[in-house]
């Protein structure tokens, strides 16, 4: 039995990338009573979760709410409108494509996997210019879906989605246009319709800042054309029926009730006009992705991510110097600080940890979450050229919050 050195009061520190910190409204929404699922009360309840959650999809067409991870929604999104033995082109940028890559093989599915050499593809985006010459190659159309990633949850690079968009128009290639948002929906900028995407996939536990649980598909109308000639075999993930039950706000088996209150919430305090709606999401995201890079840089440690271009507002992955086991500095902060930090995954295990910026957070949530940082790698042995800490409180206090923070109602 681990016995610790110290004597844990107030809050765990959750500071992985997702799930995130549950806000305390959301956590007594979903301690409401449940209720009957086919009388007219949840019904409600239905309509404005689906309604609301286009608004945080930015899409004006369906989104199907599945209770399950979002590894459910990958396989909903891949079965809905493929056949076995399709041919898709995914694009490697990190663990999480991998992982989505892994799914498509296990279905059936001709799944072709390129990106940058080595790893080198996992501190960078999606290049849109390899997909597009991809699918030039591609004179017979046999390649159907085109699946990247959003934000890589495993690096802390956020993919031009729309870029990837043009590159897919300008081959003049009919390939549906598939993205996984799950850790980047409601904390980076996503536009499912203006990006012309036709499947996003996404989860509640990241910025959407509920516990696992729920799941979701954007579809677009090309998206639902194509589900009526797909063939693989499909009950619970198939879109018709959902699609058709949600027109009343109901469901066709039994919802997660309880996470759809808190859902319900949670679409309230992103939309809120009085703390800047999406946009100012977005803002404050960026904003506290700011200063924690700024700390890792004072610290004189490598940010995963080596293009400033698509760094990821949701988390910022913190490579450890050579020789230096990143996965035993997080257990010493664990063991010391009461904090989790997210581990390396893949290719990456072992060199590097991630802070998570999104959910429940502000200025001085990080900033203790830098602090607890900085004395673990110091505990650890790493050595570090300045204080992250000082570095970060500087960047908080010089650069105001662009909207005012949310608030529980009184």
């Amino acid at each position: 039995m681990l016995t610790l050195d110290f004597h844990p009061t107030g809050r765990h520190f959750l500071q992985i990338p997702g799930p995130s910190p549950v806000p305390d409204r959301i956590l007594r929404a979903m301690s409401l009573p449940t209720i009957d699922h086919r009388g007219p009360e949840f019904a409600h309840l239905g309509r404005k979760v689906l309604e609301g959650m286009q608004r945080i999809f930015q899409t004006q067409h369906p989104v199907v709410i599945y209770p399950a991870s979002g590894t459910g929604a990958w396989e909903a999104a891949l079965a809905n409108v493929l056949s076995p033995g399709d041919q898709v082109l995914m694009v490697e940028t990190g663990h999480f494509a991998a992982l989505w890559h892994k799914m498509a093989t296990r279905l059936g599915l001709q799944a072709e996997f390129i990106g940058l050499p080595g790893a080198e593809g996992w501190r960078r985006g999606v290049q849109p210019g390899m997909v597009e010459e991809r699918l030039r190659a591609d004179t017979g159309h046999r390649i159907k879906a085109v699946c990247v990633v959003h934000n890589e949850t495993s690096t802390g690079v956020t993919s031009d989605i729309a870029a990837v968009r043009r590159a897919i128009d300008a081959a003049g290639h009919p390939a549906l246009f598939m993205v996984d948002s799950i850790s980047g929906l409601a904390a980076a900028d996503y536009r499912h319709d203006a990006w012309g995407v036709d499947v996003t996939v996404s989860g509640s536990q990241k910025g959407l800042m509920l516990p696992p649980g729920i799941s979701f598909n954007a579809l677009s109308p090309r998206a639902l054309a194509a589900s009526k000639d797909a063939r693989f075999p499909k009950a619970f993930w198939a879109w018709d029926e959902m699609v058709a039950f949600n027109k009343d706000g109901y469901f066709p088996y039994t919802p997660s009730t309880n996470l759809l209150y808190g859902l319900a919430e949670a679409i309230d305090m992103l939309t809120d006009p009085a703390t800047g709606g999406l946009e100012g999401v977005f803002a404050r995201h960026r904003r506290w992705g700011e200063g924690v890079r700024a700390a890792v840089n004072a610290w004189g440690l490598e940010i995963q991510c080596q293009d400033p271009s698509v760094y990821s507002p949701v988390l910022t992955g913190v490579v450890m110097p050579p020789g230096v086991d990143a996965d035993q500095v997080r257990q010493r902060i664990w063991e010391r600080f009461d904090m989790s930090l997210g581990t390396g995954l893949g290719k990456v295990k072992g060199r590097m940890f991630r802070i998570g910026h999104l959910g429940d957070c502000n200025d001085l949530t990080l900033m203790a979450t830098l602090a607890g940082c900085e004395m673990g790698l110091t505990l650890a042995g790493v050595p570090l050229a300045g204080s992250g800490v000082q570095a970060a409180m500087r960047h908080f206090a010089e650069v105001p919050s662009p909207t005012p923070p949310v608030q529980a109602p009184r």
